[in-house]
Parts: C-alpha cells; sequence; structure tokens
C-alpha cells in the first residue's frame, strides 16, 4: 500500500455481496439450463421411442384384424364346402351370428355404463359439503 491506490480485490480474497448473488443466480441459470437442454435431448428420444411403439402397436392391429378377416372368410368357404351349400348362405349365418355377439357385448357395455363409477368418492364429497354447510350455519 506503499503506492496509495486501493487493490481491486479484497485484501481478504472475498468478493462482496452482489459478487456472490451474481455468481449465484449465474450458477443456478447454468444448472437449469443444462437440465432443460439434457430434458430436450432425451424428450426427443423418448418420441421417437414412442413413434416407433405406436407404429408397431397400430401394425399388429392391421395384421390382427386381416387375419382375423382372413379366419372368417376361409371358416365361411370351409363349412360351406362342408355342408354342400352355397358360401353366401354360411357367410349370412357366420354375419348374423356376428351382429348377436356384438348385441350382447353392447347390452353389458350398456348395464355397466349406467352404475355410476366412483361411489365412495361421491359419497364422500357429499358428506364434505354436508358437513360445510352445517359448518356455516353454525358460524352465521
Amino acid at each position: 500500500m506503499s503506492s496509495g491506490t486501493l487493490p481491486s480485490r479484497n485484501p481478504a480474497g472475498h468478493s462482496g455481496f452482489l459478487e456472490n448473488a451474481l455468481a449465484l443466480i449465474s450458477a443456478v441459470v447454468a444448472f437449469f439450463e443444462s437440465r432443460f437442454v439434457l430434458l430436450a435431448q432425451e424428450s426427443k428420444s423418448a418420441a421417437v421411442q414412442v413413434l416407433i411403439l405406436v407404429g408397431c402397436i397400430i401394425a399388429a392391429l392391421a395384421l390382427c384384424l386381416m387375419g382375423y378377416v382372413f379366419l372368417i372368410v376361409s371358416a365361411v368357404v370351409g363349412l360351406a364346402h362342408l355342408l354342400g351349400t352355397s358360401w353366401p348362405v354360411v357367410a349370412l349365418v357366420v354375419a348374423l351370428l356376428h351382429f348377436i355377439i356384438a348385441g350382447v357385448l353392447l347390452v353389458v357395455a350398456h348395464s355397466r355404463i349406467t352404475k355410476p363409477m366412483f361411489r365412495d368418492s361421491i359419497d364422500e364429497l357429499k358428506k364434505d359439503r354436508e358437513w360445510l354447510k352445517t359448518l356455516n350455519q353454525s358460524t352465521s
């Protein structure tokens, strides 16, 4: 200190409060920025995996549907050959059988839909509403 000028840093080697706060904010921003970059890269990879998965599932469903159609056609032709009748008659019987099965499934689905879901939760919410009404009436 013989020259009479102040050093550029604190003599103890410590930065001031503002410098520490700015360094902390910079570190936090850099931390979150690196995490967001990692998240963006992983989400792109995950999106590709999900698209491949969805594509495989759609292709598998389409192949199953086509296999089912070929199975029914083969069964119709085989039954027609076995019974010695024309294939349109057997196809009509098979179609009616499919419609009957579909109707039964729709009746089952309709009976399931008419039953309320989350019955216990709804009952608890009704009890809570009643409790709140009695609480409001007692404070009035």
